[in-house]
């Protein structure tokens, strides 16, 4: 694993940082945009205080922080793949240049001792799970993984209300930030509760902070951050493409973890390019909190050790 020079200097010195997994570039948004709106995110994060690392494999090496020429490779390779964490042994021993998911960003962000990172939404309990098993393994990941998630929920073309049970049956806290209801990814609110309210960075911090006391540090937290009303996605219209996407996918045979891409492919298409605009507005939002968060955790660690 290389961990790029600034993002090793700011682990050390205990400055923020905040991961940003790469799935997004490689298989959630069109090029060529994909590219320069990876580097908005990674602005965000910037402007937040802290320093971006995205994650990914290249060339067969996981990296913690990318490079330009690094980011454009990975944004305009067609041949990388949706990396997990069971394929990031295979991927590296092939070679192979691989986008990680929020399990394969977790695990590798952890073991470069990042503690925070933001995406657009977390992978979930698939509907009609029950009888495919069809779990993400961001789930269980997060169970054993002690980082924090800044997200917009889950997805919503998964099953929401069987997610939030797996979470806690997990033992993964989640919070929900300046909301009590849990946001649907496109939506502000998926139509379930969440348990705990928070209401600042520094409140959050504080929660990452009490994990040592605990012993809970090994575990992972969700912090549900919804997208704002101004950029949600027309629910008439995101109730019509989830429905005649789910059925488009079950036509085409697209199974397990290629549903979310195509999914995705499906609503930008379909929606004119309206599920693209929320998808980076929500991004954009979650790395600037993520950013925030990790910005008052150091501050934190820092006066605790002074």
């Amino acid at each position: 694993m290389l961990v790029h020079d600034e993002v090793r200097e700011a682990v050390a010195e205990g400055r923020a940082v905040v991961a940003l997994e790469s799935t997004i570039i490689s298989h959630g948004l069109p090029r060529p945009d994909n590219a320069h709106l990876a580097r908005e995110f990674e602005q965000a994060v910037r402007d937040g205080g802290a320093v971006p690392a995205t994650v990914a494999v290249i060339d067969g090496q996981a990296r913690v922080g990318l490079d330009d020429a690094a980011l454009d490779r990975l944004a305009n390779d067609e041949d990388a793949v949706k990396v997990s964490v069971r394929e990031l042994a295979t991927v590296a021993n092939r070679g192979g240049v691989g986008s990680t998911t929020v399990a394969s960003t977790a695990h590798l962000a952890a073991l470069a001792g990042v503690t925070v990172f933001a995406t657009g939404g977390l992978g979930g309990v698939h509907r009609g799970a029950q009888d495919t098993f069809d779990e993400s393994a961001d789930l269980t990941t997060l169970s054993r993984t002690g980082v924090l998630v800044v997200c917009a929920g889950v997805k919503s073309i998964l099953d929401v209300g069987a997610t939030l049970e797996r979470l806690e049956t997990l033992g993964v806290g989640v919070l929900g930030y300046r909301t009590d209801r849990f946001p649907g990814f496109y939506l502000d609110d998926s139509g379930h509760d969440v348990g705990w309210r928070v209401e600042s960075p520094r409140e959050v911090a504080a929660i990452l902070a009490a994990r040592e006391g605990v012993g809970t540090a090994g575990l992972g937290l969700v912090l549900a951050n919804p997208i704002s009303a101004d950029d949600e996605l027309d629910r008439e219209l995101h109730d019509r493409l989830l429905e005649t996407g789910l059925a488009a996918a079950e036509r085409d045979g697209v199974h397990g973890k290629d549903v979310t891409p195509y999914l995705l492919d499906w609503f930008h298409r379909e929606s004119g390019g309206e599920s693209l605009r929320a998808n980076v507005a929500l991004v954009r939002s979650n790395a600037r909190l993520a950013a925030e968060v990790a910005s008052a955790y150091a501050a934190r660690s820092s006066s605790t050790e002074s």
